[in-house]
């Protein structure tokens, strides 16, 4: 039988008649976004789709098909296969400038609609495409998406989000951050609020503090043309961290309809300050010259397209507070930093230490630990236990599950709510400039020089500790 909210998902799927991505030839197409399509498509979840490529080269015919094939899963069963090559048979790439006056626009009348344009673009090229574009040159139904960040401060995100809005409501706006799959923010949620013997605990009375740490063992990988200018603070923390932070620190909604979730994704975010000082509690350095299980890594300055005068940190940590009954106290702590020497993905709540300890035990008493890990989703608790042997020495023990995780990519989630119109992981405007409002001070105190830019070598664990 079918109910009544499959029927209307179904209906909202036939709404997207055409994907068009401009930076097709780019790549995060080629990387990240097409590959999450087909693990859309191949799950069946996008039938009668059309897929139109657009980007500033020429590409032959042959090219972009190429590019599709890649994108196939190599364990595709022959239903998945079908089902991609159907899609890809009708698929085709134009050459375009998206800036240039009328181009965009005449180009839009051109398919079959409703449209979801994909600006996989550097920022900058998003917001001039946008401006290009007047309400009139946007057919009706037709939905924006656009990648993080948005903007480049708070003054600019507003622009931007003024632009979007003349030319199409803001339901039809998806700011998509591909680091938060629907199967990532369920499990934080159902972590939280789904136990008994977790939601009472965490808040101010017992936790000490929170890290949500990303750390890449990936250096710039070719990405001087967008990182250089970005940063590790603009890149990571400002978006992906700060949403996770929220969803960490989130009061229980009523309801996960997206209008419930988001609303306290934005309470928690308005409520929240980096600390100051910003030279006690934020840190900036950039990785030099080592080696990563191996393999040589040039300093970052070495790297081609990289601007040295720019002094662009590839590391960045920010301690936040939540000004708010239930966390006010209680640290924040975000990082993320590029050429380390272990991949580290992962939020740490750290609870307080016991207020009395039966005298008798011996070891160490440490206090308890719930992390959260990302890609693979894994929920882990770090505890004191009695040792094998001797009932009264405390050594740790870690109990650890795998949580569950999504059949589709990350952006084959974002790509499910973007053509089922489901806008539960899109950023919401005020989000987006709320994120600038929070690191905007930090950027400022950074460019004039009030907080160091520290150093590590490529490969190691950071900036050291006592810097």
């Amino acid at each position: 039988m079918v109910t009544s909210a499959r029927r209307a998902r179904r209906s909202r799927a036939k709404d997207i008649q055409t994907l068009l991505i401009l930076g097709a030839s780019g790549d995060l197409t080629g990387r990240l976004l097409l590959p999450g399509l087909a693990s859309l498509v191949t799950a069946d979840r996008a039938p009668g789709l059309r897929l139109v490529g657009a980007g500033a080269e020429s590409w032959t015919p042959s090219k972009w098909q190429r590019r599709l094939a890649k994108s196939l899963p190599l364990d595709a069963d022959a239903d998945a296969t079908a089902r991609w090559k159907e899609l890809a048979a009708t698929s085709v790439y134009h050459s375009l400038d998206v800036t240039a006056k009328g181009e965009l626009a005449a180009f839009l009348k051109t398919l079959d609609g409703p449209v979801a344009v994909f600006f996989a673009l550097p920022p900058r090229i998003s917001q001039a495409a946008c401006e290009s574009l007047s309400p009139e040159d946007v057919p009706f139904g037709t939905r924006l998406v656009l990648e993080k960040p948005f903007g480049s401060d708070a003054a600019s995100a507003r622009e931007l989000n003024e632009t979007l809005r003349r030319l199409v409501p803001e339901d039809h706006i998806h700011r998509v951050d591909h680091f938060l799959g629907k199967g990532m923010v369920l499990n934080i949620l159902g972590m939280r609020f789904a136990n008994r013997f977790l939601e009472p605990l965490l808040n101010r009375d017992h936790v000490a503090e929170v890290e949500i740490i990303f750390d890449e063992d990936l250096a710039l990988e070719g990405r001087a043309g967008y990182y250089d200018r970005a940063g590790a603070l603009r890149d990571m923390i400002q978006s992906h961290l700060l949403q996770i932070m929220a969803l960490m620190a989130m009061e229980p909604p009523a309801t996960l309809h997206e209008r419930d979730l988001r609303d306290g994704i934005a309470t928690v975010l308005r409520a929240s300050r980096v600390a100051t000082p910003f030279r006690k509690n934020t840190r900036r350095a950039r990785y030099t010259a080592g080696r990563i299980s191996g393999r040589k890594v040039p300093d970052y300055v070495a790297e081609e397209g990289v601007d040295p005068d720019r002094l662009t940190e590839t590391f960045a940590e920010v301690r936040l507070e939540i000004n708010n009954s239930r966390w006010s106290g209680v640290p924040f702590i975000l990082r993320s930093g590029k050429a380390m020497g272990t991949a580290r993905k992962e939020a740490v709540v750290r609870f307080r230490p016991l207020a009395h300890l039966p005298a008798g035990f011996t070891g160490t008493d440490e206090p308890d630990e719930l992390r959260i890990g990302f890609g693979p989703d894994t929920l882990s608790m770090t505890l004191d236990v009695t040792s094998a042997g001797n009932a009264f020495e405390l050594s740790r023990a870690e109990l650890t599950t795998e949580l569950h995780s999504s059949a589709l990519l990350p952006y084959g989630e974002v790509l499910d709510g973007v053509l089922h119109g489901d806008p539960l992981l899109s950023v919401r405007d005020d989000v987006a400039e709320d994120c600038w409002r929070i690191v905007d001070p930090v950027l400022s105190a950074w460019s004039h020089g009030r907080v160091p830019l520290e150093d590590y070598p490529a490969g190691s664990g950071g900036p050291a500790a006592d810097a």
